[in-house]
């Protein structure tokens, strides 16, 4: 009998997060779902039933270790998908200090914490790490500094960790979605000034084909890079 794959998801209550979620959770998988508090855990938990679901605040890395110890984890993890994330648009003569590490810490510092302890399990499955990072990631444009920043560092930290893990058999996929029909970016439209019209984006769904699509990868191959643009 096949053991069912375990899943470690970060962002899983909307958008990207929540497509990849339902398409894994349809098909049988054992899934962990990370949430920012209880009641969204129980939410989750309500939403995906089976799912197993781990609570932390990626906006404060530092105590995600003591919260974790507090929690029990998987024993086995076949792949860590980073899909969680925060925007804020601002000029870099008017973004503060704040702001910077808040995007910093959810962006960037949180997933390279997530990695730290889920890396032993990773190995052992020969597993796979997923980061969503941004067209943003790539190309920096006005009023998107920190944002920006945060993703080429996950840009950065993806880089690193498949080189350092390819020995062990860990697979490392950074993928570049385009802009995409999500509570994101009807928060970045109204932070632009502009009207949101979903249809001119790509559907979550569309982005999650491309994430399974690495996944599912047969073992003799791995995807490091996959850029994904709106089609229409």
């Amino acid at each position: 009998m096949a053991v069912m794959a375990t899943h470690v998801i970060t962002g899983a209550g909307s958008g990207i997060g929540a497509a990849v979620t339902r398409r894994l959770h349809a098909r049988g998988d054992d899934l962990v779902l990370h949430a920012r508090d209880a009641g969204r855990a129980k939410e989750l938990a309500a939403e995906f039933p089976g799912a197993r679901t781990l609570v932390g605040d990626l906006a404060d890395p530092d105590r995600l270790s003591w919260a974790f110890s507090h929690q029990s984890l998987p024993d086995r993890v076949d792949s860590l998908l980073h899909v969680a994330g925060v925007v804020d648009l601002g000029r870099v003569g008017d973004l503060t200090p704040k702001s910077w590490r808040h995007q910093l810490n959810v962006n960037l510092v949180a997933p390279a914490e997530l990695t730290r302890h889920f890396l032993p399990q990773l190995r052992a499955s020969r597993g796979q790490v997923i980061f969503v990072n941004s067209g943003a990631g790539l190309n920096a444009h006005a009023d998107w500094s920190a944002y920006a920043a945060s993703k080429h560092g996950l840009k950065a930290l993806a880089d690193s960790l498949r080189e350092e893990e390819h020995t062990n058999g860990v697979r490392v996929t950074t993928v570049y979605p385009g802009r995409t029909a999500s509570p994101m970016q009807a928060k970045v439209h109204q932070q632009e000034g502009k009207d949101y019209d979903p249809s001119k984006w790509m559907d979550p769904e569309s982005v999650a084909t491309t994430i399974l699509m690495a996944l599912d990868l047969p073992r003799d191959a791995e995807v490091n890079d996959l850029t994904v643009r709106p089609g229409r």
